[in-house]
């Protein structure tokens, strides 16, 4: 009689799922910029090495010195900095941005124009600093003229806040604006519909709410904001 194999839990195999999804998506990536095969860092040959013991998660820094000068879009013709992200690199709470803006180009630091300064202040009312948290962008180069992503940006860049959030291992994620929250939750129901409520990525409790930028345009939306911000502090407090 033939033993029947167990399938893996619905959690497995969609970890699985995602992890195939962005090892595809990085060999695509390094296709674009001309290489025919992928030299491995000591680091990250230590982190594939002794597979039967618990795996090591890699660190920012690797992630960082990966991303390198990257030219893996179009968008690093036109660039001044990379702005890879900043912050508690332990935090609990990681925030979701769009992709830099003028400021953040110059300085290489994401949220640091007036769009950073409400930021922070939202940030305070729900009694957290910047250095309390981790704060990143789907896009790591600023789009000329500051235009939304295109599809091929995002796919350049996203297996690189997937690894981001893997290696910070955040127990919350606030997606600012609608393309932070289609790109994580992988929906294009619109951010009116999908803020105010958690979802999850990954095991990990996401909030989506409105972008500081589209608050400076539209300061009706502050009062959801404020209510959004009320959940996730709620939340972080029981972390």
């Amino acid at each position: 009689m033939t033993e029947s194999i167990q399938p893996f839990d619905d959690i497995s195999a969609r970890l699985l799922s995602e992890i195939q999804k962005d090892f595809r998506d990085y060999l695509q990536y390094v296709k674009g910029l001309g290489f025919a095969g992928v030299a491995l860092s000591e680091d990250s040959l230590r982190i594939l090495d002794d597979s039967h013991k618990e795996p090591l998660v890699e660190s920012l820094d690797i992630i960082k010195r990966e991303l390198g000068a990257c030219q893996g879009c179009k968008l690093h013709k036109g660039r001044r900095h990379i702005v890879f992200g900043a912050g508690n690199p332990g935090a609990k709470l990681v925030l979701v941005g769009e992709a830099p803006g003028y400021e953040e180009d110059m300085r290489g630091l994401p949220f640091v124009g007036k769009a950073g300064e409400l930021l922070t202040r939202i940030l305070l009312a729900i009694g957290l600093t910047r250095e309390d948290v981790y704060i990143c962008n789907v896009i790591k180069c600023r789009p000329p003229g500051n235009r939304n992503p295109e599809p091929d940006e995002i796919s350049a860049c996203i297996p690189f806040l997937r690894r981001q959030l893997r290696a910070i291992r955040p127990q919350l994620i606030c997606a600012m604006g609608t393309f932070a929250a289609q790109t994580l939750l992988e929906t294009d129901k619109a951010i009116s519909l999908l803020r105010g409520h958690f979802h999850t990525y990954e095991g990990i409790r996401l909030l989506p709410t409105y972008h500081p930028a589209f608050l400076l345009r539209n300061p009706s939306k502050k009062r959801d904001v404020w209510k959004d911000m009320q959940k996730l502090q709620e939340a972080y407090e029981k972390a």
